[in-house]
């Protein structure tokens, strides 16, 4: 069961010019959820008071938010994109849990 899950996740798609829905949707919302915790890690972090913290990560979400999707979109396969989504969430976790 988990080898042929492991199989179909790391087998690249026939068509290389499509990108597929799977990894569509994984670099939308893997984005999405990067982002918003490195804004929440740059609000933290920054050495300023939080009003001014808060406005530089904000403006720094949606840039972060485009690179992230972009990462994860151009994927060779979906188990590359499934990686580039957990690794970083759960480093900027970790770091969020140690720094909270």
């Amino acid at each position: 069961m988990i080898k042929k899950i492991y199989t179909y996740l790391s087998t690249p798609e026939e068509k290389g010019k499509e990108i597929g829905l799977f990894r569509t949707i994984t670099a939308i919302f893997g984005g999405l959820v990067l982002s918003y915790l490195t804004m929440t890690l740059v609000a933290f972090i920054i050495p300023l008071e939080i009003k001014e913290s808060a406005i530089i990560s904000i403006m720094f979400n949606t840039f972060a938010w485009a690179v992230a999707a972009t990462w994860i979109a151009l994927s060779y396969t979906k188990f590359d994109a499934l990686i580039k989504f957990l690794v970083p969430t759960i480093i900027f976790t970790i770091a969020l849990y140690i720094l909270y």
